[in-house]
């Protein structure tokens, strides 16, 4: 019996199809949109299931590279629940279209385990063509794989415009490699990964804590990662991440999510301009991790001006909170404790029963989506005011993908030093910017006005300093003429 084998996303195309003479039309149920529980699995839940082979470079959807994370077998959920539609829309998502959030959960979900069993296989045509049904002129089925289970980690998302990622809220996406790697009865089965064992088949899963969890969290910062726009990634998790607060100028702050890659937040150090940086894990049942523990760290030495390889991972000492133990329990936590708010001037580390955790529509930051593998990085555009005693401003895109941008802006003094100043431009092409750091921004129309802090405004002569931002763009994203004005 021939049969599709699979489809493998971004990493690989979909294989050739093959209709089967079966007469029954099989069609995956589905709960409405708006029904979907994208924070748990009360009771195990059942989708179709994909495989593609690697996550994307340097990261997977969630912030980490596939070599740092805790194990080799990880899953891709849906970004969107949007049945019969399969049109993109803005990551994270926001405003009315939360209304489509997949059981991605806009990246909250990153992090956490599931444990996957493997459920029927389709005698038809299981090739997930948009508009169409699953197990087309076939019926699911019960073999000798049936009951074969493994854990694995989330580590990616599934944006793609087919019915597995759009129609099927319960679709996941499987590493290729564990096909093989789920065990039955005491041992792996060997060949489920095969053209006739294999066809998409469903798959029954729930979220569990990490088993057999050992040690401590993970802190590591991102490749562009410096002072001014300290991007970290937190990992080896017991039970996922649902925020990261920071210690800054005497309180504590919300991180931002890094776009929707769950596992990276950007922070804030200590004092301005410093290198040090101090944190506290929310997990996905909105507890402290450790019952509030503190983690200190600085930025590595061999990140001196930015980090350059794509995971820097930073040693920290501990505050506070509780010791981790050993678990090896599989029952996911309630999600009904609340935990204290981030507005507090006072360094004591509050207790965990106070408040809510930070909603998911605070993320203002885009990304690159996961069928993107690559940046690109437009010509720089360069504009030097008059006046020896004034300044120049070079404007620089260092990252771009589908609907967004990273943007740097290095300001530099002339001939003598300069105690403030302000940088503008016009966008011609209708970007926008979502979020900046290291200068007071401000934006009137396609117009943007940007001027130091208090800790970046003097600047020696020949001396510069840097900030920066994120922006959404959408067709044409020309550099803008920039012009320094010194203060």
């Amino acid at each position: 019996m021939n049969t599709p084998r699979t489809r493998r996303r971004k990493r690989a195309r979909l294989v050739a199809l093959a209709t089967l003479s079966a007469s029954v039309l099989a069609v995956t149920s589905q709960l409405p949109a708006a029904a979907l529980d994208t924070n748990g699995t009360p009771t195990p839940v059942v989708g179709n299931s994909t495989w593609f082979d690697a996550l994307g470079s340097p990261y997977g959807g969630c912030g980490l590279p596939q070599a740092d994370l805790d194990s080799p077998h990880f899953v891709a959920l849906n970004v969107y629940n949007t049945p019969g539609d399969y049109a993109f829309y803005p990551r994270p998502l926001s405003g009315d279209n939360l209304s489509k959030m997949g059981m991605w959960n806009n990246g909250h979900n990153c992090g956490r385990w599931i444990r996957v069993k493997v459920s029927d296989y389709c005698t038809g045509t299981n090739d997930g063509a948009p508009g169409q049904a699953f197990c087309r002129n076939g019926s699911w089925v019960s073999d000798a794989y049936n009951g074969a289970t493994l854990d694995m980690i989330i580590a990616d998302s599934c944006g793609d415009s087919n019915a597995w990622c759009r129609d099927d809220p319960y679709h996941i996406d499987l590493a290729h490699a564990s096909l093989n790697q789920f065990v039955l009865n005491g041992s792996q089965v060997g060949d489920l990964d095969s053209y006739n064992h294999y066809n998409n088949r469903h798959m029954e899963w729930e979220f569990i804590e990490a088993p057999d969890y050992t040690g401590d969290i993970k802190i590591g910062f991102l490749q562009g990662a410096q002072t001014w726009w300290a991007a970290i990634a937190v990992s080896h998790l017991r039970n996922g991440l649902h925020g990261v607060e920071y210690y800054a100028d005497g309180a504590w702050a919300s991180g931002v999510m890094n776009g929707d890659m769950g596992q990276s937040y950007i922070i804030k150090p200590l004092t301005p301009g410093g290198s040090d940086f101090r944190i506290r894990v929310i997990d996905a049942a909105d507890q402290y991790v450790n019952d509030g523990r503190e983690y200190s760290f600085s930025m590595p030495a061999s990140c001196a001006n930015q980090c350059s390889q794509a995971y820097t991972e930073t040693t920290y000492t501990t505050d506070g909170g509780s010791t981790p133990t050993t678990t090896t329990t599989t029952t996911r936590p309630t999600t009904t404790t609340t935990r204290p708010t981030t507005t507090t001037t006072t360094t004591t580390r509050p207790t965990t029963t106070t408040t809510t955790r930070p909603t998911t529509t605070t993320t203002t930051t885009t990304r690159p989506t996961t069928t993107t593998t690559t940046t690109t990085r437009p010509t720089t555009t360069t504009t030097t005011s008059s006046g020896g005693g004034g300044c120049t401003a070079t404007y620089s895109i260092t990252g771009q993908w589908p609907n967004g941008f990273q943007g740097d802006v290095k300001v530099t003094a002339g001939t003598s030093a300069i105690s403030g100043w302000k940088v503008t431009w016009t966008f011609a092409d209708g970007q926008a910017i979502t979020q900046s750091w290291s200068s007071s921004l401000t934006t009137s129309g396609s117009t943007v006005t940007a001027t130091n802090v208090a800790w970046n405004g003097s600047i020696s002569a020949g001396g510069s300093t840097n900030f920066g931002f994120i922006g959404s763009w959408n067709g044409t994203n020309t550099a803008p003429t920039v012009t320094c004005t010194a203060g």
